[in-house]
């Protein structure tokens, strides 16, 4: 009995550790869901690449994020639908069909990607598990994204939505 409050310390204290974020991880709360995403490596991946991914964006005037219908004004209660939405959107449309000659700049989507997949999958069981609804607004905010992205063809859609990913990144911070 003598190593127990021992054992039963170091077992707490690592238990404490496993549940901390890893270095650069931010926690979001999306409504009554959590997601923990190293937005430090995100900004670093995406800064690195911005500049190529947005000279390859033909049509300057469009914007398939930004206003009118502007992620800034998602009520709180629609945060994790959309969030959710969005990631889906961004795995299953954008990163597909962003490929380049370029293998720092494929390496460096494919990074991102993989920070989305697994923010992704914990949103995806927060809502599976009903703590996160879709409200009207976010809904209607999500069909005009789509209607944005699908009426460009697939490869400019993509590439301008990647190169927008700063205007997703800057709300979900400031969420």
């Amino acid at each position: 009995m003598r190593g127990s409050p021992l054992f039963l310390c170091l077992f707490s204290v690592s238990c404490w550790v496993n549940l901390m974020p890893t270095a650069g991880d931010k926690i979001f709360h999306f409504g009554a869901c959590r997601v923990s995403m190293s937005m430090t490596e995100i900004r670093a991946g995406f800064t690195a690449i911005k500049a190529n991914i947005q000279s390859r964006d033909p049509i300057r005037t469009l914007s398939i994020l930004s206003h009118p219908h502007s992620l800034h004004k998602v009520k709180s209660s629609d945060r994790c639908c959309i969030t959710y939405q969005l990631f889906t959107f961004y795995m299953d449309k954008v990163f597909k069909h962003c490929r380049t000659e370029d293998s720092f700049v494929n390496r460096k989507i494919s990074s991102i990607a993989n920070s989305f997949l697994s923010a992704r999958r914990k949103l995806g069981q927060c809502h599976e598990q009903n703590n996160c609804v879709c409200g009207e607004e976010s809904t209607e905010k999500f069909k005009q994204i789509l209607a944005n992205y699908e009426g460009l063809n697939v490869t400019s859609a993509a590439m301008k939505s990647l190169g927008e990913l700063d205007i997703l990144l800057d709300w979900m911070e400031k969420s």
